[in-house]
Order: C-alpha cells, then structure tokens, then sequence
C-alpha cells in the first residue's frame, strides 16, 4: 500500500517562500505522474500542479510563475517550490498521483499566508 507523508507547510508572511516535500513509499513511484493538490476552507480539493515521470509539469493558472513542482526518483519525493505567496494560497496541500485511481489521501501540510 502506498503511504504518502507531506512536509513543509507553515504561517508566512504575503511574498514569502515555502517548500513542500511529499515522501511516497513504494517502488511505484518512478512510473507515476505525481501532483500537488490543496482545499482551502470551505471549498474542494483543486489541482495546483503536476510532473510526469519525465519532469514535463504543467500548473494552474493561479500558481504558474509562482510554483515549482520538482520530483527526485532516488528519493521518491516530490517537492513544491512556492514564492511570491499570496493570502489566496492559504490551504492544506497534499500530494497524490495524477491518474485514477489515487492513492489514499496522506494527511496533507498546512500553509499559511497572511497579509
């Protein structure tokens, strides 16, 4: 069964910087398109950005100039570079892959921003 474990989040200031981790156990990851996703209060999950097994990404229009979606095979992580945060990016972020069926949910990282 796959586990996945984000890290990273936390309370910054509008135009700051954080960098989200997720650690997928298994050795299904090299195979997968991974992706992050976040749900803000109140609202559904949304997918913010995505990388496939050759480091192609692609964003929503919310984030693109912002994020950074990396992966490192040899530690089977994904990472979320984030800059220039803004209020509106305040959620939980959690990872996944990005086809069906998702893994099971991983408890997701808090962020944070405040004006």
């Amino acid at each position: 069964q796959v586990q996945l474990v984000e890290s990273g989040g936390g309370l910054v200031q509008a135009g700051g910087s954080l960098r989200l981790s997720c650690a997928v156990s298994g050795s299904i990851f090299r195979s997968n398109a991974m992706g992050w996703y976040r749900q803000a209060p109140g609202k559904q999950r949304e997918l913010v950005a995505t990388i496939t097994p050759t480091r192609s990404t692609n964003y929503d229009d919310s984030v693109k100039r912002r994020f950074t979606i990396s992966r490192d095979s040899t530690k089977n992580t994904v990472h979320l570079q984030m800059n220039s945060l803004k209020p509106e990016d305040t959620a939980v972020y959690y990872c996944n892959r990005h086809m069906s069926p998702l893994f099971s949910w991983g408890q997701g990282t808090q962020v944070t921003v405040s004006s």
